[in-house]
């Protein structure tokens, strides 16, 4: 009873504060900093929750800009890449059930308009690692800008300060590359097509 007292005493005394006392702490901190991103950075339109702003989701609707492929089909019970290699023929190639780099290239040059001679964004062609990713380049965004404009009767200038508008740029100016929240392009996107 010597050392089993102590035990079961240390045992509950960490259950209370690291199981539930600290939890409840850094949760409450959590709430009165940073509310929003606290709650999954949800964003709504309406009244409604339409998405959140760190996890990307399909919009194959002519009129919305698209993101960038997804090997889990924007499902985080199937989040992950492709595991594919850059010397793996399937990568490019594609294979059954499968589309490869240039099966989603010729995808995205039909559905854009975009000539056999232009350049794509690699986000255009390729799926992220995770499957999930909210951003597509600003690159991307602007080869997909007259396709939307014109879908929705809008000015072309009007669908660039929207993609302005919802690009964040580099972290700390110097690490990444600026990138395009398509949740919120798309949300801009539909306001203006609501005026």
């Amino acid at each position: 009873m010597k050392t089993i007292r102590p035990a079961i005493v240390l045992t509950l005394f960490f259950v209370i504060v690291t199981g539930l006392a600290f939890p409840f702490l850094i949760t409450g901190i959590a709430q009165a900093a940073f509310p929003h991103q606290a709650n999954g950075s949800m964003i709504e339109s309406e009244g409604k929750v339409v998405g959140s702003l760190l996890i990307g989701q399909s919009f194959a609707d002519e009129r919305l800009f698209h993101p960038r492929p997804s090997s889990g089909g924007y499902d985080a019970n199937n989040s992950g890449g492709t595991n594919l290699g850059p010397t793996n023929p399937k990568l490019l190639e594609g294979a059954s059930g499968f589309d490869g780099v240039k099966q989603l290239a010729a995808q995205y040059r039909a559905v854009n308009g975009v000539g056999a001679e232009a350049l794509l964004p690699v986000d255009a062609v390729t799926r992220s690692a995770s499957g999930l990713d909210p951003h597509i380049s600003v690159e991307n965004a602007h080869l997909q800008a007259p396709r939307v404009a014109r879908t929705n009767g809008l000015d072309p200038q009007a669908v660039d300060q929207a993609i302005r508008r919802a690009t964040s740029e580099r972290f700390l100016g110097i690490i990444g590359e600026p990138a395009v929240n398509v949740l919120m392009l798309n949300k801009r996107v539909a306001e203006l097509s609501s005026k």
